[in-house]
């Protein structure tokens, strides 16, 4: 560990109250996971001692408590405000707009991992319908109209209308393309009439999934295709130090910010109570190791938030927790679950 990271963390500890050098390294591991180094340990305090930072009581007994200065707490303050406000920089707070967070998690190439395989799954070929459920702005469809070709058709499909226009105006011109306002649980086509569904993420968030996936079923013609994908948040998980405090953010996610939030697990099961006769299930696990990127995807400061609201963190642990993720190394990583079926 760097002298200054030790020094920093030692004030911290002390910040408590006075502490003995051997209470000093047991706060350090509460926060860290792991003791200073002896050696570190012993520089480091000889350094704050040196600086007026810290400064030796009387003996309690074998032990000489140390406590902060005025000067090492006013280092303190100036050291924790700073990083807040790097956290802040790097982090965003508000809630993006929709069309342009969709936008943005077409452009996080960790996030598609699982599309080669759906693309495998799915298996379009020239001359075929493919209906893309809740498509969004029409990230996926040139994808898939590259696959199909001229000679098919791709139908992009979204409830909500400004998704529709933003598609629309990106990807309309192209031949054999079209895109249609609508609600997946109410799907206004003909039955047996596609000859493949492409959804991924979009029952997660779905009021009843069951009763997508029914309508998926009716709209495939007989040896039609569906391949869904979609996260099972509870497999949510990031390298650290402090555990507890990244189990409650992925407590509070799974619990209050997606309405679906194990689905993926679920996919299979439902599909096969749709009607569909699954022939694949593929878990497709993405990584991320870019803090600022993963924030696109996971709102890190705004949702830490509303875990103190809600009562799954401290206020304090969700900043120590952002700090940390802000200083790096960063990796955080969640299984999508991929799965193909088919009607008979």
């Amino acid at each position: 560990m760097q002298t200054a990271d030790a020094q920093l963390l030692i004030l911290c500890a002390l910040a408590r109250g006075p502490l003995h050098g051997y209470a000093v390294n047991t706060a350090v591991k509460e926060v860290t996971g792991e003791r200073l180094g002896r050696g570190s340990l012993s520089s480091a305090l000889a350094r704050l001692e040196a600086k007026g930072l810290i400064e030796p009581l009387e003996m309690q007994g074998r032990q000489r408590p140390l406590r902060l200065t005025d000067a090492g707490r006013a280092v303190l303050e100036r050291e924790l405000h700073a990083t807040a406000l790097v956290t802040q920089r790097m982090f965003e707070a508000a809630v993006p707009d929709r069309v342009a967070y969709q936008r943005r998690l077409s452009g996080v190439e960790a996030l598609h991992t699982y599309r080669d395989v759906m693309v495998r799954a799915l298996a379009p070929v020239p001359g075929q319908t493919v209906l893309d459920v809740g498509c969004g702005p029409g990230g996926d469809v040139p994808l898939l109209a590259g696959a199909v070709t001229a000679s098919g058709r791709v139908l992009g499909l979204d409830r909500e209308p400004r998704m529709v226009a933003d598609a629309r105006a990106r990807h309309g011109q192209r031949s054999g393309v079209a895109f249609l306002g609508a609600d997946a649980h109410a799907l206004p086509l003909a039955s047996a009439c596609v000859d493949r569904v492409w959804m991924h993420r979009v029952l997660q968030h779905a009021a009843d999934p069951a009763l997508v996936l029914t309508e998926t079923a009716r709209v495939l013609r007989p040896g039609g295709r569906v391949v869904l994908a979609e996260p099972d948040w509870e497999t949510l998980v990031f390298d650290h130090p402090d555990l507890e405090a990244s189990r409650a953010y992925t407590r509070h996610v799974v619990d209050r910010i997606i309405r679906n939030a194990v689905v993926g697990r679920q996919l299979a099961r439902r599909a096969t109570e749709a009607g569909l006769a699954v022939d694949a299930v593929v878990p497709v696990t993405s990584a991320l190791r870019d803090a600022a990127e993963a924030d696109r995807v996971l709102g890190f400061q705004r949702n830490a938030e509303r875990a103190v609201t809600a009562g799954y963190l401290t206020a304090e642990a969700a900043q120590g927790w952002l700090d940390a993720l802000a200083a790096g190394p960063f990796l955080a990583s969640v299984t999508v679950h991929v799965v193909a079926a088919s009607r008979e």
